[in-house]
């Protein structure tokens, strides 16, 4: 039985977290179906589109994006300190620009002379939607259902078009960020769809590379509230490094000139590797050190959280 979205999500504990959705009997959302011979590759396009109108819109910052073929992934920053700095229309005007509203909202925002009551009703209505444009739900739900109608208008099908409620993993300290984003970027190489980062098309990776003053990604920076706390160039070549030992199916091997990043955060390179080699899907609900999935596990209200044999591997905490 899945777990309720309460108890997989802790902004308390990290604002970072990895979600996945893909479609349903694993159908095409994007590219060609050799068995039909239909091209879905427009609508990767539509998912880009849609990530970025929704980044400008809610108080979640953009990380890591990869649209693949049934599937696609996302690396979000909550920022929930920022949505409570804005104003009453702010938090109206963003909300609109992706629901139509009631009247009474539009009104309102014309500074039409309204009612004790209808004030009260704009009131409960703005706190409503505060709370939303930094909830990770509402980001998703506001991202597949229009995809979902869009894919089935042109299939002239209807029905459930994505397999279930998208899938969530806390990523609880900077290892398990950094890890995840090359892991999430190297997505189309490590299916052989790509064969250079800046060659993988419908990437985050590929963005930063060609159009980086563009972009509506989270920077590297070396202030932690203002993007994330890396240098760019180290993470391009975590990214290059690991993709070439993935691609050469090399997953056990440690390169001599492991990159400088690596050796900052005490972070070996096998594990590292065996990380962004997997081909499922993440199976365990958060990734950071075992001390912060205790810590994460008692936020969320769980006994446990699947993923402490790997987070020794990968985030290793001095004794």
């Amino acid at each position: 039985m899945p777990e309720p979205r309460h108890r997989q999500i802790s902004l308390e504990d990290t604002p970072y977290y990895h979600c996945i959705s893909r479609c349903v009997r694993r159908a095409f959302l994007c590219g060609s179906d050799p068995l039909t011979g239909f091209d879905f590759e427009h609508r990767r396009q539509w998912i880009v589109d849609r990530i970025k109108l929704l980044s400008s819109v809610f108080a979640i910052d953009l990380c890591a994006f990869a649209i693949m073929a049934n599937h696609y992934h996302l690396v979000l920053r909550v920022d929930v300190e920022r949505v409570k700095q804005w104003s009453d229309h702010e938090v109206a005007k963003r909300w609109l620009q992706i629901f139509s509203g009631p009247l009474l909202m539009h009104q309102y925002l014309l500074n039409a002379d309204l009612s004790k009551a209808e004030l009260e009703c704009v009131a409960g209505l703005l706190t409503t939607w505060r709370h939303r444009l930094s909830d990770l739900s509402w980001f998703m739900r506001c991202l597949n259902e229009p995809i979902a109608r869009m894919a089935n208008s042109e299939d002239h099908c209807t029905g459930r078009f994505w397999e279930g409620r998208f899938k969530s993993q806390a990523l609880l300290d900077d290892r398990a960020l950094l890890a995840c984003m090359a892991y999430v970027d190297l997505n189309p190489i490590r299916a052989a769809m790509a064969k250079t980062p800046e060659d993988s098309d419908y990437t985050s990776i590929q963005e930063r590379i060609v159009a980086p003053h563009d972009s509506p990604l989270l920077p590297f920076t070396d202030k932690a509230d203002e993007g994330i706390p890396f240098n760019l160039k180290d993470y391009l070549e975590l990214v290059d490094w690991g993709g070439r030992e993935v691609k050469c199916n090399k997953r056990g091997y440690i390169p001599a000139h492991s990159p400088p990043i690596l050796l900052r955060l005490k972070m070996d390179a096998s594990p590292v590797l065996n990380y962004l080699a997997r081909d499922d899907l993440p199976s365990f609900g958060a990734l950071g050190p075992v001390s912060m999935l205790r810590v994460f596990a008692k936020s969320v209200g769980r006994c446990f959280v699947k993923g402490h044999t790997f987070g020794r591997q990968l985030c290793p905490e001095n004794t």
